[in-house]
C-alpha cells in the first residue's frame, strides 16, 4: 500500500472509531465529557477544524486557492494563529444546534475528507512545495493532522467513558 493509502485508511479506522463510540448512545451528545465541553460540542468542534482541511483538499482537487467556511471570515485574520478565539466562536455560534444536525455535518464532512483524499494524486499530497497558499506543509500533512486532532479527542472522550463505566 502506497503512503496515501495508509493515510486514508487511518482516516477511515479513525471515522469508524469514532461511529462504534457513539453508536446507539443518544445520552452521550449532551455529557459534559471535557470540561465545559458535551460530546456534541466536541463534535462541533471537528467538524468545524475538519471543514478547513475539506477546503483545503478541494482546493488542490480544483486547482485554486482555497475558498474557507464562512466562520473564518467572521473570526478575523488571526483565527489560524489564535485556536482558542476560533474555538470559542464555534462554540458560541453552533452549540444550539441538535445532536442529530451535528452528528450528520461531522458524518458528512469526514466522508467528504476521504473523497477528497482519494481524488489527490499521492505525488502532490506528498509535495510541500505543490500549493503555496499552504506554505510548505503537504496536503499529507493536512489529512495526518486532521486524524491526530480527532485522535486527541476520541482518546479524552474513551477515558472518560471509561471512567464513568460506560466502556469496558
Amino acid at each position: 500500500m502506497n503512503m496515501k493509502g495508509h493515510i486514508l485508511a487511518a482516516l477511515r479506522e479513525q471515522f469508524n472509531n469514532w461511529e462504534e463510540l457513539l453508536a446507539g448512545d443518544e445520552q452521550i451528545a449532551d455529557l459534559y465529557t471535557l470540561g465545559e465541553w458535551t460530546t456534541k460540542d466536541v463534535m462541533i468542534h471537528l467538524w468545524a477544524w475538519q471543514q478547513i482541511s475539506s477546503a483545503r483538499m478541494e482546493s488542490a482537487v480544483l486547482d485554486k486557492e482555497p475558498k474557507f467556511p464562512t466562520w473564518v471570515a467572521e473570526v478575523g485574520e488571526d483565527w489560524e494563529e489564535s485556536a482558542d478565539k476560533s474555538n470559542s466562536w464555534i462554540y458560541k455560534n453552533y452549540h444550539e444546534q441538535p445532536w442529530s444536525k451535528v452528528h450528520q455535518n461531522w458524518k458528512d464532512g469526514f466522508q467528504r475528507l476521504l473523497e477528497l483524499g482519494n481524488k489527490v494524486p499521492e505525488a502532490d499530497l506528498l509535495n510541500g512545495d505543490q500549493y503555496p497558499w499552504l506554505k510548505g506543509y503537504s496536503l499529507a500533512f493536512i489529512l495526518i493532522a486532521s486524524y491526530d486532532h480527532h485522535q486527541e479527542h476520541y482518546d479524552k472522550l474513551l477515558v472518560w467513558s471509561k471512567q464513568q463505566g460506560r466502556m469496558q
